[in-house]
């Protein structure tokens, strides 16, 4: 295991070590504190190397901690079971799937951390002179990363760069913060390139901006209520807009990959909006695969047996069988790993710490589980892996389903539906409501980091399996303690 390191930022101005799970990997923050001229005034930044290395600070979503650990591991289609002594970390896993954290756990830290810095950062960039194009991106860059702690938390922090050090920055409510990153993407708009879709799409687009602003939009009235948890009011003008964005999206050339893990591939040509061009997705295969499977992963998670259970056998989002050709790579399969598991060549993998056949089950509890407890997910496939995707065309097609619904377009929600259903190789519905909606949901976006928010949206997030606290309180994550302490201007969620 390996130390996660988080300097100095300028929401805690406190150095800490947060204890990741079995990864070869480290991730650094770098200090960022305010940027001064020899006046003690702002001093601008080079706006070309920031936004280069904004960009690549967006790897930060594709670790498998973190941020993509509150808006997965709090659901009901994974969990990440302890095996022996792996995976324990002093219980920072299972408290995220029990909903037991508090203020001090260190995953719901880092993420606080890493979203606010990079927001600061594109703050930075937009206050340096940049061209119409750069303030562009820069405005897109903080509007996606304040979208994730409005999200989160409610409360979003927001510092000028005119302030001095020992000034505390101002925090934006839930309702406010969602105005500020509307009108940063609303501006942004013109001055964003057109870009069809791409496995290359890792810079802001127009494609983008509109997919951020389709999903403000469908999740307004969580944003804009006053209650923890629904039920909620979707207003019909805030679903029209959300079918506009994704028309706009769509006029710009995306549509639905014919295969459906084309889209996480290196040869995706229809759906990648938005991805992730430093580093690679291996986070996501090595996090599920067991140490003896070629690559050797770290035997982590695993997703559940009523959400498997969701799938028709000939829907093809359920995955294939390895291929088992000898070639690199080819003993894994797609999509859902299940049974008895083959290395390259064909031959049955045996667990060399039982010294039995190495078969996925069905069945996985959250502690003390055997090693080859609980069904792996393959989406991202070692052999052919394509970038890190934040934004596919699939999501949006589905929120434009959602939006027609929830606008009073049952018939215009159906057919969308079914034409994703049909694309994918499933049976065709013959209604739809909200509950089958949400399955289908599931079944085309599932371990993709988002399921928590379409969870609280749905009116789900308390109910799931395993959940422990049901409180209506949990659908917002606790501000950290630390930050609490750093920044008055704070307020504590209720029930933390």
């Amino acid at each position: 295991m390996k130390t996660y390191k988080l300097y100095k930022i300028f929401i805690l101005c406190i150095s800490i070590s947060v204890l990741s799970a079995c990864t070869d990997l480290v991730n650094e923050e770098k200090d960022s504190e305010l940027s001064k001229d020899a006046d003690g005034g702002f001093a601008p930044i080079n706006v070309k190397e920031a936004l280069a290395s904004a960009y690549k600070d967006l790897s930060t979503y594709s670790d498998q901690a973190g941020i993509y650990a509150l808006g997965e591991h709090t659901t009901a289609e994974m969990i990440p079971p302890t095996r022996g002594v792996d995976w324990g970390d002093n219980g920072v896993w299972r408290t995220l799937d029990a909903h037991t954290w508090d203020a001090s756990h260190s995953y719901i830290l880092s993420a606080w951390n890493a979203l606010n810095q990079r927001a600061y950062r594109s703050t930075e960039i937009i206050a340096s002179n940049p061209t119409a194009a750069q303030k562009a991106e820069a405005q897109f860059l903080r509007a996606y990363n304040m979208y994730w702690v409005m999200d989160y938390w409610g409360a979003v922090p927001f510092r000028e760069v005119t302030q001095t050090a020992i000034e505390l920055p101002r925090v934006l409510t839930r309702s406010e913060a969602f105005d500020y990153i509307v009108k940063d993407l609303e501006e942004a708009l013109p001055a964003l390139p057109k870009a069809g879709p791409s496995v290359t799409n890792g810079t802001a687009s127009k494609a983008a901006a509109n997919f951020l602003l389709a999903k403000l939009y469908l999740n307004k009235a969580v944003y804009k209520s006053a209650a923890a948890e629904g039920p909620y009011t979707f207003d019909k003008a805030d679903m029209d807009k959300v079918v506009a964005y994704v028309d706009a999206i769509t006029a710009d050339g995306y549509a639905l990959e014919k295969d459906y893990f084309t889209a996480f591939s290196a040869a995706a040509k229809t759906e990648p909006i938005f991805v992730v061009l430093e580093g690679t997705a291996q986070n996501r295969w090595f996090m599920t695969l067991h140490y003896d499977q070629n690559p050797s992963g770290w035997n982590g998670f695993a997703t559940l047996a009523d959400f498997y259970d969701t799938f028709e056998a000939k829907d093809t989002r359920i995955g294939a069988p390895a291929k088992k050709d000898g070639s690199q790579y080819s003993g894994i399969g797609t999509g859902f790993l299940i049974g008895q598991q083959f290395n390259d060549k064909g031959a049955q993998i045996v667990d060399t710490r039982t010294q039995r056949p190495l078969q996925f089950t069905k069945d996985v509890p959250l502690a003390g589980a055997a090693t080859d407890k609980g069904i792996r997910v393959i989406k991202y496939h070692p052999a052919n892996s394509g970038k890190y995707i934040l934004m596919r065309y699939a999501e949006a097609y589905l929120m434009k389903a959602e939006a027609l619904l929830r606008g009073g377009n049952a018939a215009g929600a159906l057919a969308q539906i079914n034409g994703l259903r049909t694309v994918r190789g499933a049976s065709a519905l013959a209604t739809l409501n909200e509950e089958s909606l949400f399955a289908e949901n599931g079944r085309e976006l599932y371990w993709e980091g988002g399921k928590r928010t379409t969870e609280v949206r749905f009116g789900k997030f308390t109910t799931g399996a395993g959940t422990a606290v049901k409180d209506p309180h949990t659908v917002l994550y606790p501000i950290p303690s630390a930050a609490l302490v750093s920044n008055a201007n704070l307020v504590q969620n209720p029930g933390y």
